[in-house]
């Protein structure tokens, strides 16, 4: 990965402009990142919201291609198998769920999801907090009935396990910075994720455009692909998508973007659009708005979108990738007025048309 240093201090950066930390500094001595982090996560125009880990341990590659290949040939299975594990009483937050999230203006069906926590297969929780919030206490659903996907579950835990840890790590190495801003500078960040039991995975599927989901014209909005949001967690784990092209093979082949311009795009917080890459052997980790309102704004939230890029062969090429969610307990006041639970139940409602319609994460 091409990187240059920092001009007065030891911070690292991407070709891009995204802050690069070593994951054996993460371990070994975390505390010292604490510029890197204030570079990544800060107020600075240029900041990106996002921090790039490499150097990850030799486990980690095998287990992302083995999980988004995983992603490519579940959402390839016929429509009725996979509806079976589709999960409407948790608002579509467990299992299976496409064409139910609201962006746009119009319900997305440019790519399926499926959703889980990897780290805790049933909250241990009240009746009444699992009632009030399926969304998040609900059980997770596994595909092990189905013989294409039997590996699935866990290669899904493996994943999500591997960037749960990670996170965990960086949320120590972020405390110093964030305990500055948070509005109770007695909260832990790491504490909070560790021992949440709302950490939700989205493993994502970007179907191939189609006459449903049309080729890219020449004027393609920026975010085609996925539209402008940001995520409602503290802290956001990000593997590197993999696109794969769908030939004569049984089995797909791994390929570039469609495009240079597919992809990732972020913008910074002083409004400058930015495309972020990924490499393959990465991590990616980005702030939430539920650290937002905990910082009462002095920390924001990472705008994010997804282009698909034009491409001649763009009607065969998928896109999947894998999101980790870390985020507190339902009970954890954020605000004055909002507790974690109160304020997802209003993002929820923003992208979804009633109660039946799934929530996007």
């Amino acid at each position: 990965m091409a990187t240059v240093a920092g001009t007065g201090s030891n911070v690292t950066f991407t070709a891009e402009g995204a802050v690069s930390v070593s994951y054996n500094t993460l371990v070994s001595s975390p505390l010292s990142l604490t510029p890197s982090i204030e570079k990544a996560f800060g107020s600075h125009p240029d900041s990106l919201g996002i921090v790039i880990v490499r150097d990850l341990p030799s486990t980690y590659a095998p287990a992302r291609e083995r999980l988004l290949r995983l992603a490519y040939r579940f959402a390839n299975l016929d429509p009725k198998v996979r509806e079976q594990y589709a999960d409407p009483k948790s608002r579509y937050s467990f299992g299976w769920s496409h064409g139910k999230e609201i962006m746009n203006g119009k319900p997305d069906t440019m790519k399926g999801s499926y959703y889980a926590n990897p780290v805790l297969d049933e909250p241990s929780v009240s009746s009444d907090l699992r009632a009030a919030y399926p969304e998040y206490y609900g059980k997770n659903i596994w595909p092990n009935d189905t013989v294409e996907v039997h590996d699935f579950e866990q290669a899904f835990k493996d994943l999500g396990g591997f960037v749960f840890k990670v996170g965990c790590q960086l949320a120590e190495a972020c405390q110093p910075f964030a305990s500055t801003y948070l509005s109770d500078s007695s909260l832990s960040l790491s504490e909070l994720i560790s021992s949440s039991q709302t950490v939700k995975a989205r493993l994502l599927h970007y179907f191939p455009p189609s006459p449903e989901n049309s080729l890219p014209a020449a004027d393609e909005a920026i975010d085609s692909w996925c539209g402008f949001h940001l995520d409602h967690s503290l802290l956001t784990g990000l593997c590197s998508a993999m696109y794969l092209h769908r030939g004569e093979a049984v089995e797909p082949t791994v390929v570039q973007s469609l495009s240079p311009t597919s992809g990732l795009y972020i913008r910074t917080r002083g409004g400058a659009l930015t495309k972020v890459s990924i490499p393959t052997d990465c991590l990616a980790f980005q702030t939430g708005e539920a650290l937002e309102l905990a910082t009462a704004g002095k920390l924001r939230a990472t705008p994010h979108c997804v282009r698909v890029g034009a491409s001649q062969d763009a009607e065969r090429i998928s896109r999947e990738t894998f999101a980790l969610f870390m985020q507190p307990n339902v009970d954890q006041q954020l605000s004055a007025t909002e507790n974690f639970g109160q304020f997802s139940k209003r993002i929820f409602d923003e992208h979804y048309k009633d109660e039946s319609a799934g929530t996007g994460m």
